[in-house]
């Protein structure tokens, strides 16, 4: 598979790292990411919304409200390894111990809910959709952002997130998977700028960065070429 695109814009929070400055620092540092470190403030989404999400839904509201209100955007496209997994464990949690559960965690359990309370929070009913596919989730949705600019959309708007992994399932994964709460939001329009073309390859080990922020942490340091370990395949890019 080869495709090429082009990167208009992009924005990121996690542990530590919100604006542009914060995160060259940590590209060109290839510093890690420390999950202690508190997240910043919240500029864009309204209060109200913020108390309503989880960890990783409210950080990809606000990363997507933002470009959004800089770009004409077509099409959004919202990537989540593990979705709204913190609200269905407290949902399960709940059903086990034979409490009430939240209607609160039962409405905004599935899925496209963050790309949802995008929409709602914009007041702007764009074209959206949500996506998950294991670790090669963020490559997959690029993959959909192709279909996406070939349909016609002009500007494609992508966010990648997860929330805070609940202690309960740190046993059953591997201790390198990410289990902090993280969003990238990026910006894509038809080019070649950049071009991905898969090899065979790729590893069943977790890395300890989600796909996105490894490719945000090439994109940042200019890096002509580099490879994202995908399950069953290896993901080159190389920049134009």
């Amino acid at each position: 598979m080869i495709f090429a695109l082009t990167l208009l814009d992009w924005q990121a929070r996690a542990p530590g790292l919100s604006d542009d400055a914060q995160w060259h620092h940590w590209a060109h540092h290839a510093q890690p990411i420390d999950p202690a470190a508190p997240q910043a403030k919240l500029t864009a989404l309204p209060m109200m919304t913020a108390r309503r999400l989880s960890s990783g839904s409210k950080l990809a509201v606000e990363c997507g409200l933002s470009m959004l209100n800089k770009h004409a955007i077509d099409a959004v496209l919202y990537t989540s390894r593990h979705g709204e997994l913190e609200r269905n464990y407290r949902i399960l949690h709940a059903l086990a111990t034979e409490q009430a559960v939240s209607p609160t965690d039962f409405a905004l359990s599935v899925h496209n809910s963050a790309v949802g309370n995008l929409t709602i929070a914009a007041q702007q009913p764009i074209v959206s959709s949500s996506l998950a596919a294991g670790k090669d989730t963020f490559q997959q949705g690029l993959c959909e952002v192709i279909s996406l600019l070939q349909a016609g959309y002009q500007r494609v708007l992508m966010v990648d997130f997860d929330g805070t992994l609940p202690a309960f399932y740190k046993d059953d994964v591997p201790a390198s998977m990410p289990g902090w709460a993280y969003a990238c939001a990026m910006v894509f329009a038809a080019g070649n700028a950049l071009t991905c073309t898969t090899r065979p390859g790729g590893s069943q080990a977790e890395n300890p960065l989600p796909q996105s922020l490894t490719f945000l942490r090439h994109y940042l340091n200019n890096d002509p070429e580099f490879a994202i370990d995908g399950e069953v395949a290896r993901w080159c890019w190389s920049r134009a």
